[in-house]
């Protein structure tokens, strides 16, 4: 159980981190502080939280230390942070819609298994969809 929560802290921090530096550059003191200050005064991550994981993001190409010690999205960083949030993401490439489409399916099995009448009551405009789909990768 700890390990979950664990888990969901870290993506949350991360999370809150891009999210911090879209309005621009900041050392990690100021993103303890704007955390703080977001959290009405409740919570202060620690600075063995956040610079691990400002430096886990930088490896990954999220951010980038500046001169000066602030750090700030890169490109990669900026497109990620659009897609947790659910801001207009658009699909760049046949691969990026079909893999889209792929875990739309995923969800709509998942669905299936729980809750079949909330797909059945689609499953008029689900075939039609199969049917075009297979037209398009010609079978």
């Amino acid at each position: 159980m700890w390990l979950d929560w664990s888990k969901r802290a870290h993506r949350g921090l991360r999370t809150w981190i891009l999210y911090i530096l879209q309005n621009g550059p900041k050392n990690g003191a100021e993103i303890m502080t704007s955390m703080e200050a977001m959290s009405s005064g409740w919570w202060r991550p620690s600075a063995g939280s956040v610079y691990p994981m400002l430096e886990a993001m930088a490896q990954e190409g999220l951010v980038k230390r500046q001169e000066d010690g602030r750090y700030d999205l890169t490109t990669q960083g900026k497109e990620e942070i659009e897609w947790p949030f659910h801001m207009k993401r658009e699909p760049k490439s046949v691969e990026d819609v079909v893999k889209q489409i792929g875990s739309y399916v995923s969800y709509l099995e998942d669905i299936s298994s729980t809750d079949k009448d909330k797909v059945a009551a689609q499953a008029r405009k689900l075939k039609d969809l199969s049917a075009r789909i297979s037209k398009v990768a010609g079978a």
